[in-house]
């Protein structure tokens, strides 16, 4: 019991002088416009907010999110070939290889990877 009291003051303490520490290393630091305004995919937060939004970047935001899964989900598969290296997964990769690599050129071919025109 009376452990468990000295570790809880002890964390309190420890936390309250964290947070103190933060406090005061904060306000030393100067205030900038730039700095305390938000960023939103490249739009300026004083401007207007009527502006329109760039399809272009968005298109390349959601492939970069596509092909950054594609990653996640190529990890297993590769890590399984250390393990056991059969028919079935060697074709399961092949084949998820195969939609990747033409759903990449649906979108090299449709122009989505091309910034600047």
């Amino acid at each position: 019991m009376l452990g468990t009291l000295m570790s809880s003051m002890i964390a309190l303490i420890l936390s309250l002088v964290v947070m103190l520490l933060g406090l005061i290393l904060s306000k030393r630091a100067l205030s900038d416009r730039e700095k305390e305004s938000p960023f939103e995919c490249g739009f300026d937060p004083v401007k207007s907010a009527r502006l329109p939004f760039s399809l272009r970047f968005f298109l390349l935001a959601i492939i970069f999110l596509i092909f950054d899964v594609e990653i996640v989900l190529l990890f297993p598969i590769l890590m399984s070939f250390l393990s056991a290296f059969t028919v079935e997964l060697v074709m399961g990769a092949f084949l998820f290889l195969v939609i990747l690599i033409v759903g990449l050129f649906h979108e090299w071919n449709e122009g989505s990877l091309d910034w600047a025109q």
